[in-house]
């Protein structure tokens, strides 16, 4: 019963956009208190909803293996559920941190355009900070060895050099918080592009 209330469920919020990736434990919870309703498609490819007692029903008229038992009833996990008060995307920074850069960057070093592993990348001061280059998103890029080590203590147009692409902080998009890989369901791909979800900046490194 443990390892079925762990299983995943796609959250959507109340405009029907993927926000989250949850437990089937939490995704019973907020069932049960009223805050979500299950997606389920029909035959004919339309969705309905369902609140907890109707799912309840549901489960009852429909027995299926992914189910768990309380005391007095079974009940299906879900795949899908519908917060129905919350209607916004998660916003929050993409924090500026060495991973992120590489994140960003691709892996990528922005002068030669050779994609390296990052323990052979470096990051590098667009403008020198001694010519009072910041330390931020704008000004910080990925560069190889051999990149870094031409371009010195110069900027790019000293160093007769240019960059594949000018340097931003990125713009937030939410993300599902799991990689979606072995996680996906069927049931899910109406909701989820994955060519569009599937990149996840990870745990922060410093």
């Amino acid at each position: 019963m443990s390892s079925a209330l762990n299983q995943h469920v796609l959250v959507l919020n109340r405009l029907w956009q993927a926000v989250n990736i949850c437990t089937a434990r939490r995704a019973l919870a907020l069932l049960f208190q009223g805050h979500a309703q299950v997606v389920m498609s029909g035959i004919d490819g339309s969705f309905q909803t369902y609140n907890f007692w109707e799912w309840r029903d549901f489960s009852r008229q429909q027995p299926h293996p992914e189910s768990v038992h309380t005391i007095s009833f079974r009940i299906r996990i879900p795949r899908v559920i519908l917060l129905v008060v919350f209607d916004h995307m998660p916003k929050k920074e993409v924090k500026f941190t060495r991973h992120n850069i590489f994140e960003r960057d691709k892996n990528t070093c922005q002068y030669c355009g050779r994609v390296f592993d990052r323990s052979e990348l470096n990051l590098d001061h667009v403008i020198p900070r001694d010519r009072g280059g910041p330390t931020t998103w704008e000004n910080i890029v990925c560069s190889c060895v051999g990149c870094n080590t031409q371009k010195a203590n110069r900027t790019p147009q000293e160093a007769g050099m240019r960059l594949i692409r000018r340097p931003k902080r990125p713009k937030w998009r939410p993300f599902i918080q799991v990689n979606l890989g072995s996680h996906c369901h069927d049931s899910w791909k109406h909701f989820i592009d994955l060519a569009y979800w599937n990149v996840e900046l990870g745990e922060d490194v410093t």
